[in-house]
């Protein structure tokens, strides 16, 4: 077994199990790694007091991956890249000329590059055909490409009554193009809502956001619901690091998802359609978050929804 890169979310689930002093060889069969990751896992990234902390662990691995001679390339590989965009090439037309005359560059490498300058507020991507959108308009039929989806045909019906604590409904909220997203997650029962922004709309930023998001609410995660977009594809990462069963609604059956579409219509009062996510912090969604978690409901017979939780995961 080679070694991987690990994902912050497998960084909480190594903390979780050395708290519980497990070996490395303990920690590495169950998270079906090879114990020679989770050994130079744990040397490499622990602070200088020897503990392993998972946020600073993933921000020192992250700082290597950056300043890794591999993430690099020359100046003049750079204006080579722009200035075949500005030619209007595609990026699989550009790393295939640079392979021959010596600039080498990947096609992925260059999209990546396109959306960072996106980001920043550049035009770049105004270069490529398709403006960097990588999908088709075509008939209303959704395909399903998730891979090993589950439909919600297959979820336990003991989920539909909203009888116990730990069945969660989870969606995207899009900023202004290019600006990020932010994902929210609702348990059904106490109608929890938690949120938290990501740079992009990707399958791994999403993935490792809700590991993150429901990483301290694990004993209470028994199965996740989500639509069918694509940013849901890492689902399988994200059910082992929780050891929970994640499902998917039918194509264009909002209903099926209605308390999460609902709490995300809450969150439009405070962050309105198009907004710039690039304005808005991470302090200023976690008092949005708290706002709405402290509005009485009706269907709670006016309690909160974050005071319900805490009753009902101590009487658990």
């Amino acid at each position: 077994m080679s070694y991987k890169q690990l994902i912050e979310g497998q960084r909480y689930q190594i903390s979780a199990y050395l708290s519980e002093n497990l070996s490395f060889r303990e920690i590495a069969r169950k998270m079906g790694l090879n114990h020679t990751t989770i050994s130079r896992e744990v040397r490499r990234n622990r602070t200088l007091s020897r503990d392993y902390i998972p946020q600073k662990a993933h921000a020192l691995a992250l700082k290597r991956r950056q300043e890794s001679a591999k993430s690099k390339l020359c100046e003049l590989t750079v204006m080579f890249v722009e200035l075949c965009l500005s030619y209007k090439w595609s990026p699989e037309q550009i790393a295939g000329v640079g392979k021959l005359i010596g600039y080498s560059v990947s096609h992925e490498w260059i999209y990546n590059y396109i959306y960072r300058d996106k980001v920043r507020g550049g035009d770049l991507y105004r270069q490529l055909r398709h403006n960097g959108r990588k999908y088709r308009k075509g008939s209303r039929v959704k395909r399903v490409i998730i891979p090993n989806r589950v439909g919600i045909e297959h979820r336990p019906s003991i989920v539909d009554l909203k009888q116990r604590l730990g069945d969660w409904e989870v969606d995207t909220v899009l900023g202004k193009q290019g600006t990020g997203a932010i994902v929210s997650l609702v348990e059904r029962k106490s109608k929890l809502y938690l949120i938290r922004k990501v740079n992009a709309k990707s399958a791994s930023e999403v993935r490792d956001a809700m590991i993150q998001m429901l990483w301290q609410y694990r004993h209470y995660v028994h199965t996740i619901t989500a639509d069918n977009g694509l940013e849901f594809c890492g689902h399988e990462v994200v059910a082992k690091a929780l050891e929970a069963d994640v499902y998917f609604a039918n194509p264009y059956a909002s209903w099926e998802r209605g308390l999460n579409e609902n709490f995300n219509g809450l969150l439009r009062q405070y962050i309105k359609k198009g907004t710039d996510l690039r304005t808005i912090t991470d302090e200023q969604l976690f008092q949005i978050e708290r706002e709405i978690n402290l509005r009485p409901r009706k269907c709670l017979g006016f309690k909160q929804p974050a005071v319900v939780f805490k009753e009902m995961s101590r009487a658990a």
